[in-house]
C-alpha cells in the first residue's frame, strides 16, 4: 500500500495549495481529501497499482521502443517525476549545441529596436522596444543586429497606412528630417503608401498596404538580393546586386512620418508568413517549444482517457466531453505535467504557438461556443494548477496573441480568421474568474481591446475575395441636369435591372458574412455587460463601466496625443455593437420590473448632470465651467434638487481653475510627466496590441527629456465626489433609500423606473464616443460613395462622347476608348468596395443605431430643459450630437436608406425643430461655438421642405419666440446667420428670386449639390405671418430691428467697394499674380451678405410696408430716407458705365463667381416695383418724393435696369434734373452704351445689363411693372425739376449738403436737415457740433428775408 500512502500525501499538498490560495472555481478543497491510509481505495477514487500504471504509461508514452507493455517496469506517483525528467530531456539539444553563435549575424539575442543610439528625429518605442511611432517630419530607427550572410527575414505588422519607407540599411546610412531609408546609398525600402520601392531613385513596386498588413522582409546576402511579401504573397525580388562583402552588414530599419506607427516582429514570437529557407533574426526558443508541445501531448492524453474502476480497465473518451470531476488520479497526473508546463506558459511565443493554436483546435468543429465546456474546465485547470502570476501572465499573453491575430489576418470573403480568433476570445471570456481578472487588468489596461469590434476595409478588393462574392457590379447611371443621382427606376433598361439585381444580391451575401462577425463583438460586450456574476467579487458590468469611463476620459482629454487617442474607425464599429448590446441588456433588464421604459424610449436623466456622481472631465457645460456653475446655481441645486454644495468644494473648484495654467499636473500635459516620463497608458497606434510607449526618443534637444519641474511635488486633486477607479456597484445602482447615480431628482422627473442605472451611464458615454470622433469618421467615409457618383458621372459623360465621335477620327475614338476602360475598372474596384462600405457603416441597422441616439439626445435635452436653471448644468455634448446625427442620417446614410422610412420620423424632427428654435436664442447656452452651431443647425433645417415643415409645426407661441429672436436688433450678435434664415423663409417669394443657382453659374458644376444653399425655393408663409405681426404690432422693436439692418447694408457695401477697389489695383499691375485669396473670400462674403440684407429689406417692405410709408409711425419717415439714400448708393456704384464694378465681375476670378450684376440688382429693383407700384396712391407718392429728393438719385440708374441707357431719341428729356457729382462714384462722365435686349455675359464686348435677358428668371408681369416704375420715375422727375427752386449754400444742411436746413436742436439751437438728425438720434444723443445733451428738435422755418 506504500503507493497509496505517497498518493495521499501528494493529494494532500495538492489540496493545501490550492486552499492556501483560495482558488476561485467550483472545485472545492473537499474532493481531494483522503482522511487515512485505511480509507477504502474505491471510494476515494484512487486505483489499483497495476490499473495506475497502465494508465500513467498511456499518459506519458515513452518514445524510445523499450519492452512489450507485460515486461515495462511498472510506474506509479513516487516515479512520476523521474519518468517526466527523462522524457523531457530525450530530445533536448546539449548546452554547447544550443548556445553556439549563428553564423551570418552579429548582435544580441533578443532583437529589438535600438532606442540608444540607432535612430533619427523624434519617436515613441513600446516598453517591449518593438512598435514604434513617427512623432516628427519623418523619423529613422534600425534594430539592435545585423546580417552579413546566409537567408534572413522578419515581420512588420502595419498599424496606419500612411508614409513608410521600411527595409535593411547598413551602419554608414546617415538619415535626417528629409532623407530615411531608402533615399542613402546603402539602404534599401519597399513603400507601400505610394507603391514603390526606394534605393537613392525610386520605381513602382509592390501593392498599397493598409492597416492591418504585414510585410515580410526578406534579405538574401548570398545572391545579393531583397524581397518583400505582402500578407505571404510575394510581390517580387526588389533589388538585385546589392552591396556585400568584408565590413558590410545589414540592419533591419524603417522611416515613418507623423503618427504613423508599426510594430516589428524579429522573431519574438512565430513569424506569421515563415519563408522557406530563410531565417528569422531571432532564434526560436527550439528547447522550450519541444518540451511544451510534449507536455501538450501528455494533457490531450488525459483529456481522451477515462479509468473505470469497476472494470479496471482504461477506455478512451471524446476529449470534447471531459470534465474534471474531482478524480484524485486524473488532477495528480495533471498537477505533474503543470509543474513543467505553468511556466512555459508564461512566454509570448509558446503561448501563441502552442496554447493558442491548441485551443483553436478545439474550436474547430463549429457549432456556438458555449457547445465547448472543455475551454472552461481547462481554465478551471489552469486557476487551481498555476500561481496565479502564472494564469495572470498567461491569459494576458493569450489575449494579445489573441488581439495581434484578429488585426493582422487578410480579409476573405467568409472572414473566417477572424471569426475563428473572436469564438476564442469569446470561449475565454466566458469563464468567470478569467474574465474578471482581464477586464481589471488586461483588456482595457495593457490591450487595446477596441480592435475587437472593428471590422477593418479591404484596400484590395481582389485578395479580399470581393470579385467572387460579388461578381456583378453595379453603380447609378441617370443623373438630372445639376448632376445629382436620379432615383427613378422606370427608366432603367432590362439589362440594368438585372445588373442591379444582382449587385444588390451580392451586397446581401457580403452583408449576412459580417453580420456573422457582429454577433460575435456583441457577444463578447454582452459578457463584458453582465452583472449577475457575483460570486467572485464585483459583478462584470461596474468593472466595465468604470474602465469605460477611463477611456472616454483618455480619448477626450488627450485630444493632442497620438498614442493615446483611439482611432475613429474603430470608435464607430465600438459604438454600434456597444448600442445593440446595453440595448439587449436594457429590454432584458426591464421585462421583470413592470411599467419601466423601453430601450426606444431612453434617455439620460437631468440628475446625472449636476448631482456629480458621473465625471465630465471637464467637458463644457451648457451654462459654463462645472465650478462656475455650482458656485451660482448652488441655491437653485438645493431648492429644487435637495443637493448641497459643500462651500470648501466651490473654494477648491476656483482656486484650481487659477492654477490650472501653471500646474497642470502629468494627468493633463499630453506627454505625460513631460517628455522622459513614462506615459501611463498603452498606445493606440504602435504597437498593435502591446502598450505603453513610454520611451519617448528624441534626438533633437536634451531639453526634452528633462522634466520642466521636479515630478515631486504632489499632483492637485480635482475635488469631486468619486474617482471614476473607485466606484463600486453601490454607488452607481444604489441601495434602499439611496439613489445612487440618480440621486437629486427634481420634481419634473417622472419618478417611474427607467433601467439599471449603470446602463444609463454607458448610453451617456455612447453619446460622448459620438461627439469625440464617430461623427467625423462617418463623415470621412461617405468619399467612397462620392467617388463612385463622380466616375459615374465620367463614364456616362465619356460613353456620350464616343458615341459623337466621327468615324474618321480613330485617334481620338481610342483615347476615348481607353479612358472607358479606366473609368469602368475604377467603378468595377469602387462599388465592391462600397459594398464592403454599406454593409460595415451604412448599413439600415447602422442608420437605425444613430436614429436611436438621436432620440436619445432630444429626450435627454427635453428632460433637462423642464428643471429650469438646471438645464445649464447639461453637457454640451447633447446638443452637438443631436444635431450632427440628424445631419448624418441625412447626408451619409440617405442615398443608400432613406430617412421617411425610420419609425417615428416626423416626431423626431418636429422634436428637433422646437429645440433649434427654443435654444438657438437661450439665454442659458453661454458657449459661443455651441450658440453657432444652433444657428447654423437652423438656418439649414429651413432650406429642405421636409424640415422647414416641422418647423411649421411646432406649437405657435414657440414659434413666434423664435421669430421674435431672429428680430432682434443686429448689433452685438452674430447676425448673419439670423439674417440668412429670414432670407431662406422669403426665397422664392422676391422679387426674380426663384432661383436655386445664379444664372451665370448655371454651366459650372457645383462642388456639393447637396449644399443647404443649393436648394430649391421653399418660402414659408406661416412665419412670413408671424414676422408682419410682430412688425406692425411691436413698433420700438421694428424701428430698431430696420435700423440695424440698414447700417449693417451700409457697412457690408461699403467694405465691398473698397475690397473690389483693392483687388482692381491689384488686378491691373503687370505681375497680376497678386490677389490674396482670402482677400477674394471676403470680398464674396460682403457683396452675398449685402445682397442678403437687400432681400430681408424686400422681405420687411412687402409685408409691412406701413414700417416705412406710414408717417404716423414714429421713425417711419426717417427709415425711408436711409432706404432711399442706400438703394440709391447701390445703384449709382452698380450700374454706373464702364464702372469698377463691372471690370472687377468682368476678371471672372475664381472666388469672386458669385459676384455679378443680376442678384443685387434685382434685390434693389424688388424694393422698389414694392414701394413704387405695388401701394397705396399716397404710400407711391411719398416713396417717389423721397427717392428723387435724394442727392445721389440718377434716372439713368433705373434705365439701365431695362438696358435703356443715356440714348439722345430716349433718355435726355429736355428738363433733365441737374447733374450733381456723385459722392465717392468711381465711373467717369456716363458715355452712351450700346442698347441691347439680350445680355450675353461670353461675348467679347460685354453687352449691357437688362432685365429683358433673364426671360426664365423674371416673369412677363414682374417686367411689366419695371416698364410701369420707370415711366413713373421719368415723369415725376421732370416734375421735380420743374418745381424746385434753387437754394443758396447757407441754407442747405452743415452735415449732409443735400437737404435743406428743416431742424433746429434744444437747448443748443444748433440746425441740420431733419433726416440727420434723426438718423443721428438713433445711435447718439449728443449734438454734432457741441455735444451738448439735445433734449428736443423742433421744426426750422427759414424766416422771411
Amino acid at each position: 500500500m506504500h503507493d497509496c500512502s505517497n498518493v495521499c500525501t501528494t493529494v494532500l499538498t495538492l489540496s493545501d495549495r490550492m486552499s492556501s490560495r483560495g482558488g476561485g472555481t467550483s472545485l472545492t478543497r473537499r474532493n481531494y481529501r483522503l482522511s487515512s491510509d485505511s480509507d477504502k481505495a474505491r471510494a476515494t477514487g484512487i486505483v489499483n497499482e497495476k490499473l495506475l500504471s497502465d494508465y500513467l504509461h498511456h499518459v506519458f508514452p515513452s518514445t524510445k521502443h523499450g519492452p512489450v507493455a507485460s515486461l515495462r517496469k511498472p510506474l506509479g506517483f513516487q516515479d512520476l517525476g523521474g519518468h517526466l525528467e527523462n522524457l523531457l530531456s530525450e530530445e533536448e539539444p546539449s548546452e554547447e549545441i544550443r548556445d553556439q553563435p549563428v553564423e551570418g549575424r552579429l548582435g544580441p539575442q533578443p532583437v529589438v529596436l535600438d532606442h540608444t543610439s540607432g535612430f533619427e528625429g523624434l519617436l515613441f518605442v513600446d516598453d517591449d522596444l518593438l512598435g514604434v511611432i513617427g512623432h516628427s517630419n519623418f523619423s529613422s530607427i534600425r534594430a539592435t543586429t545585423c546580417v552579413y550572410k546566409g537567408k534572413w527575414a522578419y515581420e512588420v505588422l502595419i498599424s496606419s497606412q500612411g508614409l513608410m519607407q521600411i527595409g535593411w540599411c547598413t551602419l554608414n546610412c546617415r538619415f535626417n528630417q528629409e532623407e530615411g531609408v531608402g533615399d542613402t546609398p546603402d539602404s534599401y525600402a519597399y513603400d507601400g503608401n505610394r507603391v514603390r520601392k526606394w534605393n537613392v531613385t525610386t520605381t513602382n513596386y509592390g501593392k498599397s498596404w493598409a492597416a492591418g498588413d504585414i510585410v515580410s522582409c526578406l534579405i538574401d546576402l548570398d545572391e545579393g538580393t531583397i524581397t518583400f511579401c505582402l500578407n505571404g504573397q510575394s510581390l517580387g525580388t526588389a533589388f538585385t546586386n546589392i552591396k556585400t562583402g568584408p565590413g558590410v552588414a545589414y540592419f533591419p530599419s524603417i522611416s515613418l512620418s507623423f503618427k504613423e506607427s508599426v510594430a516589428f516582429n524579429f522573431g519574438s514570437r512565430p513569424l506569421r508568413y515563415p519563408v522557406d529557407g530563410y531565417l528569422p533574426l531571432q532564434n526560436p526558443p527550439t528547447s522550450d517549444l519541444l518540451k511544451a508541445q510534449k507536455l501538450l501531448g501528455y494533457v490531450k492524453n488525459v483529456l481522451c482517457s477515462a479509468i473505470d474502476t469497476q472494470e479496471d480497465r482504461l477506455l478512451e473518451t471524446d476529449c470534447a466531453m471531459w470534465s474534471l470531476n474531482g478524480e484524485p488520479t486524473v488532477l495528480i497526473t495533471l498537477a505533474h505535467i503543470f509543474n513543467h508546463f505553468a511556466p512555459l506558459m508564461c512566454k509570448v511565443y509558446l503561448v501563441e504557438d502552442v496554447l493558442m493554436n491548441f485551443l483553436l483546435g478545439i474550436l474547430e468543429g463549429g457549432g456556438s461556443v458555449d457547445e465547448h465546456p472543455l475551454i472552461q474546465q481547462l481554465l478551471d485547470l489552469f486557476w487551481l494548477l498555476m500561481e496565479d502570476y502564472e494564469v495572470n501572465e498567461c491569459l494576458k499573453q493569450l489575449m494579445m496573441s489573441l488581439l495581434r491575430a484578429y488585426r493582422f489576418s487578410p480579409i476573405i470573403p467568409d472572414l473566417g480568421f477572424q471569426i475563428h480568433y473572436l469564438r476564442l476570445t469569446t470561449a475565454v471570456l466566458h469563464h468567470e474568474k478569467s474574465r474578471k481578472y482581464l477586464l481589471n487588468n488586461v483588456l482595457f489596461d495593457v490591450l487595446r481591446s477596441v480592435v475587437f469590434f472593428y471590422i477593418k476595409t479591404p484596400l484590395r478588393v481582389k485578395e479580399a475575395g470581393l470579385e467572387e462574392l460579388i461578381p456583378t457590379t453595379w453603380w447609378p447611371t441617370h443623373f438630372d441636369k445639376e448632376g445629382k443621382d436620379e432615383r427613378e427606376c422606370k427608366d432603367e433598361s432590362p439589362d440594368e435591372r438585372l445588373r442591379r439585381r444582382a449587385y444588390e444580391r451580392g451586397c446581401q451575401r457580403l452583408k449576412k458574412r459580417i453580420e456573422v462577425v457582429e454577433e460575435l463583438q456583441v457577444q463578447i460586450l454582452r459578457l463584458l455587460l453582465n452583472n449577475k456574476d457575483k460570486t467572485t467579487g464585483e459583478a462584470s458590468r461596474y468593472i466595465f463601466l468604470n474602465k469605460f469611463r477611463k477611456f472616454l476620459q483618455e480619448n477626450a482629454s488627450n485630444r493632442g496625443h497620438p498614442t493615446a487617442l483611439c482611432p475613429p474607425e474603430y470608435m464607430v464599429c465600438f459604438l454600434h455593437r456597444l448600442i445593440t448590446a446595453v440595448r439587449t441588456c436594457w429590454d432584458e433588464g426591464n421585462r421583470k420590473s413592470l411599467g419601466s421604459v423601453r430601450s426606444e424610449e431612453a434617455y439620460v436623466p437631468p440628475q446625472l448632470f449636476y448631482n456629480g456622481k458621473v465625471d465630465y472631465f471637464d467637458l463644457q457645460r451648457l451654462g459654463g465651467l462645472l465650478s462656475h456653475l455650482k458656485k451660482t446655481l448652488k441655491d437653485d441645486l438645493a431648492s429644487k434638487a435637495n443637493i448641497i454644495i459643500d462651500p470648501a468644494e466651490i473654494q477648491a473648484a476656483s482656486m484650481d481653475d487659477l492654477d490650472e495654467d501653471e500646474e497642470s499636473g502629468a494627468a493633463q500635459r499630453p506627454f505625460g510627466a513631460a517628455m522622459g516620463g513614462a506615459l501611463a497608458r498603452p498606445s493606440w497606434l504602435s504597437s498593435p496590441t502591446l502598450g505603453r510607449a513610454n520611451r519617448f526618443l528624441s534626438t533633437a534637444a536634451v531639453s526634452l527629456m528633462t522634466p520642466r519641474r521636479p515630478l515631486t511635488q504632489p499632483e492637485k486633486v480635482k475635488v469631486r465626489t468619486l474617482a471614476v477607479e473607485q466606484r463600486t456597484e453601490e454607488d452607481i445602482e444604489g441601495s434602499h433609500g439611496n439613489d445612487g447615480l440618480l440621486l437629486g431628482r427634481p420634481v419634473e422627473e417622472p419618478e417611474q423606473p427607467l433601467a439599471d442605472k449603470s446602463l444609463l451611464e454607458i448610453v451617456d458615454g455612447i453619446v460622448m464616443m459620438y461627439n469625440l470622433s464617430v461623427h467625423q469618421q462617418l463623415g470621412k467615409m461617405v468619399v467612397v460613395s462620392d467617388d463612385v457618383h463622380e466616375y459615374a458621372v465620367a463614364l456616362k459623360d465619356t460613353e456620350e462622347k464616343i458615341a459623337r465621335c466621327p468615324a474618321r477620327r480613330s485617334d481620338i475614338l481610342d483615347e476615348l476608348q481607353k479612358s472607358q476602360k479606366v473609368f469602368s475598372e475604377k467603378l468595377n474596384h469602387l462599388s465592391r468596395r462600397l459594398a464592403w462600405i454599406n454593409a460595415t457603416i451604412y448599413s439600415k441597422e447602422k442608420m437605425l443605431d444613430v436614429y436611436w441616439l438621436l432620440c436619445v439626445c432630444i429626450r435627454t435635452i427635453e428632460h433637462a430643459d423642464n428643471t429650469g436653471s438646471l438645464f445649464a448644468f447639461t453637457p454640451e455634448f447633447y446638443l452637438n450630437v443631436a444635431m450632427n446625427a440628424y445631419s448624418a442620417l441625412k447626408n451619409y446614410f440617405s442615398p443608400a436608406n432613406s430617412m421617411e422610412e425610420l419609425p417615428g420620423y416626423e416626431e423626431t424632427l418636429t422634436q428637433l425643430a422646437a429645440i433649434l428654435a427654443k435654444h438657438f436664442a437661450d439665454p442659458r447656452i453661454v458657449g459661443t461655438d455651441i450658440k453657432d452651431s444652433l444657428m447654423q443647425a437652423l438656418a439649414s433645417y429651413v432650406c429642405y421642405p421636409q424640415s422647414l415643415r416641422a418647423v411649421e409645426r411646432i406649437p405657435e407661441e414657440q414659434r413666434v419666440a423664435m421669430m421674435r429672436n431672429l428680430l432682434a436688433p443686429y448689433e452685438q450678435r452674430p447676425w448673419a446667420q439670423t439674417n440668412w434664415i429670414l432670407v431662406r423663409l422669403w426665397r422664392g417669394c422676391g422679387f426674380g428670386y426663384r432661383y436655386t443657382r445664379l444664372p451665370h453659374l448655371l454651366k459650372t458644376k457645383p462642388e456639393d449639390a447637396n449644399l443647404p444653399s443649393l436648394q430649391k425655393p421653399c418660402p414659408s408663409l406661416l412665419l412670413q405671418r408671424h414676422m408682419a405681426e410682430l412688425l406692425s404690432v411691436d413698433k420700438d422693436m421694428a424701428a430698431s430691428f430696420l435700423n440695424s439692418v440698414l447700417n449693417q447694408l451700409n457697412w457690408a457695401f461699403s467694405e465691398f467697394i473698397g475690397m473690389i477697389q483693392e483687388i482692381q489695383q491689384a488686378a491691373e499691375r503687370p505681375e497680376r499674380n497678386f490677389v490674396d485669396t482670402r482677400q477674394l473670400k471676403v470680398c464674396a462674403t460682403c457683396f452675398d451678405l449685402s445682397v442678403s440684407l437687400l432681400r430681408v429689406l424686400e422681405m420687411t417692405v412687402t409685408l409691412v410696408p406701413e414700417i416705412f410709408l406710414d408717417w404716423s409711425r414714429p421713425s417711419a419717415e426717417l427709415l425711408l430716407r436711409r432706404l432711399a439714400q442706400l438703394l440709391n448708393q447701390v445703384l449709382n456704384r452698380v450700374t454706373a458705365e464702364k464702372n469698377l464694378f463691372d471690370r472687377v465681375v468682368n476678371l471672372r476670378l475664381p472666388g469672386l463667381e458669385s459676384v455679378d450684376h443680376y442678384p443685387i440688382l434685382v434685390a434693389v429693383t424688388g424694393i422698389l416695383v414694392r414701394i413704387l407700384v405695388d401701394g397705396d396712391r399716397q404710400g407711391i407718392s411719398r416713396a417717389a418724393s423721397v427717392l428723387l429728393s435724394d442727392p445721389c438719385f440718377q434716372l439713368h440708374s433705373i434705365q439701365h435696369l431695362l438696358g435703356e441707357g443715356a440714348e439722345p431719341s430716349r433718355s435726355l428729356p429736355a428738363a433733365a434734373p441737374p447733374a450733381r457729382p456723385v459722392v465717392g462714384s468711381l465711373g467717369s462722365g456716363v458715355a452712351p452704351p450700346i442698347p441691347s435686349a439680350a445680355g450675353n455675359p461670353g461675348s467679347t464686348e460685354r453687352k449691357h445689363f437688362s432685365l429683358h435677358a433673364y426671360t426664365d428668371y423674371i416673369s412677363e408681369e414682374e417686367k411689366h411693372k419695371v416698364e410701369l416704375m420707370l415711366a413713373f420715375l421719368t415723369e415725376e422727375s421732370k416734375q421735380a425739376a420743374a418745381s424746385t427752386a434753387p437754394t443758396s449754400e447757407e441754407d442747405l444742411c452743415p452735415i449732409c449738403y443735400a437737404h435743406s436746413i428743416s431742424a433746429v436742436f434744444k437747448p443748443c439751437s444748433h440746425k441740420s436737415c431733419k433726416a440727420c438728425i434723426n438718423q443721428h438720434l438713433m445711435n447718439n444723443k449728443d449734438c454734432f457740433f457741441c455735444k451738448a445733451t439735445i433734449t428736443g428738435v423742433d421744426d426750422y422755418n427759414k424766416p422771411a428775408s
